[in-house]
């Protein structure tokens, strides 16, 4: 994975939050030159969380689009087209907090299913299920921040998608893998 340095994590952030403003608040934003990387196609994620709980999260697993767009994309999905939570207030927004994750393209774990545990490492790796035309993906961080190990990741992305949280034995669902570079606010930017 072509890493991003500080400075173009910290790039897409700012770019993730003035796009939330420009969406949610209607504040003009004219996006700057971005550096190179920004116009290479990758997957990504944008989360909103509001003191500590998740507001929003959407993205493209794969890379579809160049960064920049993706960013833009996902943030304004995140805000109002998350369909697990109503759209998110201008009153909201100085309590979002805004992270970016910009992802690897995921790659089928080609093993037998009671080999798949292995070749996960939690906090290294995000996880799709695919199977019984339903899927679900779950962020390399979300099983750090609930204290998953290995099998709970397993059942919990096979939960997100709707089926059996133990469906990832089964040959015929398909597990990937992915690696995630995450990039948070500390702090609410309303600049």
């Amino acid at each position: 994975m072509d890493l991003l340095t500080p400075a173009e994590g910290e790039c897409a952030l700012e770019h993730a939050r003035n796009v939330l403003l420009e969406h949610v608040v209607r504040t003009p934003y004219k996006e700057p030159e971005f550096p190179l990387v920004f116009s290479r196609k990758r997957g990504v994620f944008v989360t909103l969380t509001k003191r500590g709980d998740l507001r929003g999260c959407i993205g493209f697993p794969h890379a579809v689009m160049p960064l920049k767009d993706a960013i833009r994309e996902a943030a304004c999905s995140a805000a109002t087209g998350d369909p697990r939570f109503p759209p998110v207030t201008a009153k909201e927004i100085p309590d979002i907090l805004v992270e970016v994750t910009v992802l690897t393209e995921p790659e089928v774990l080609d093993v037998s299913p009671a080999d798949r545990p292995a070749r996960i490492e939690v906090g290294k790796h995000g996880l799709i299920v695919q199977g019984y035309g339903r899927s679900g993906l779950l962020l390399p961080q979300v099983p750090v921040e609930w204290g998953w190990n290995v099998t709970e990741f397993l059942d919990h992305t096979c939960i997100k998608a709707g089926l059996p949280r133990d469906c990832w034995r089964e040959p015929s669902v398909q597990i990937s893998t992915f690696e995630g570079q995450i990039f948070s606010e500390k702090k609410v930017s309303l600049k």
